[in-house]
């Protein structure tokens, strides 16, 4: 009866393991066809309900360090990763947060990261994407995303403002407070110089909506810190400050030819104009060389006469009132006279 009673009971283990193993199976093909979003909904009310489960899905959202770390970018030149640390430390404990400084010169490179400990923390961060840090609007996304975040959505050139002749005493919080009023600013900030610090008389305003842009341009009082300041899309600036550097165009200058197609030089070409007074550049078609006559032929040269070397005739000195005697020619005569004949 024992033996019976233990074969019993070993065969209702072998039945619960293999219904276990016929369940997950079966599960799993459940699961498969489902969508992302559903799958989701499904775990996250498993979680609210166990907390063993919602202990098991932190563990394996945080794992993975690419879904807790952030990349901060707009940061002021003077800003550390302490001050940087200590603006995002509220949303959770911090693993590590870092300012990225430029090796050659030591300054900052205006961005830096942070790394939270759990995954929740960094969605808390990403909640609220745009903090002041340092009198500096900086923004923040997932660091696996890189600069494809909110800023590069492509509606972004008409929400980023240009705003030009500002007072050297105005600042980025300045610069934000006077801005907000015409909408929420996602990012924004005066430049200022690496070297010096100071400000370089403009800055730039980036809106999170197209409507809150369109009212800071069309805002007729454009009076801040006591100067008329520009306000225009910061797209409409860049391409207009490109065309002041193109070169100007070349004018072909009309060429007056005379026969054959040659430029004559020293006159002025048609409509007025400075005279040509240089070879301008041909373009000549090249011809068979059977279409050019024989080159002349130089003349022979003329035959060479001897010539004929005559012999000092010592000069005598003469009493005065005397002129000496003509030289002696052929025939007796002077070489200058000849009888006529």
């Amino acid at each position: 009866m024992e033996d019976m009673k233990k074969r019993k009971m070993d065969e209702g283990s072998n039945n619960g393991s293999g219904e276990t193993s016929t369940t997950q199976d079966y599960l799993r093909s459940l699961l498969d066809p489902l969508n992302k979003s559903q799958l989701v909904d499904l775990l996250s009310r498993l979680g609210s309900q166990y907390p063993s489960i919602a202990e098991e899905i932190k563990g394996l959202a945080s794992a993975d360090p690419v879904h807790r770390k952030l990349f901060v970018r707009g940061l002021a030149w003077n800003t550390t990763s302490e001050t940087l640390c200590a603006a995002f430390q509220m949303h959770g404990e911090i693993e590590e947060g870092a300012v990225i400084y430029d090796k050659a010169t030591g300054k900052s490179r205006g961005y830096g990261f942070i790394t939270y400990k759990h995954m929740e923390s960094a969605q808390s961060a990403l909640g609220a994407p745009s903090r002041l840090i340092d009198s500096r609007m900086a923004v923040c996304n997932l660091a696996c995303e890189g600069l494809t975040g909110a800023s590069t959505t492509p509606d972004l050139a008409q929400r980023k403002l240009y705003v030009g002749g500002l007072s050297p005493e105005i600042s980025s919080e300045m610069l934000l407070n006077f801005f907000g009023r015409y909408g929420d600013i996602e990012e924004g900030s005066v430049a200022y110089d690496k070297d010096t610090n100071e400000s370089r008389g403009f800055g730039f305003v980036t809106y999170k909506t197209v409507e809150a842009a369109k009212k800071a341009i069309d805002d007729p009082h454009k009076l801040f810190g006591g100067r008329t300041i520009i306000v225009k899309l910061a797209d409409t600036h860049r391409s207009k400050t490109v065309q002041t550097h193109l070169p100007a165009p070349m004018v072909p200058l009309q060429v007056p030819m005379g026969a054959g197609g040659y430029a004559q030089p020293g006159k002025a070409p048609a409509g007025g104009g400075a005279p040509v007074g240089y070879p301008y550049p041909q373009t000549v078609a090249p011809y068979p060389a059977s279409s050019y006559p024989n080159p002349p032929v130089a003349p022979a040269p003329y035959p060479t006469q001897t010539q004929i070397s005559y012999a000092q005739v010592p000069s005598k000195k003469e009493p005065l009132g005397h002129s000496p005697a003509p030289p002696v020619g052929m025939g007796g005569y002077p070489p200058y006279y000849y009888p006529k004949q």
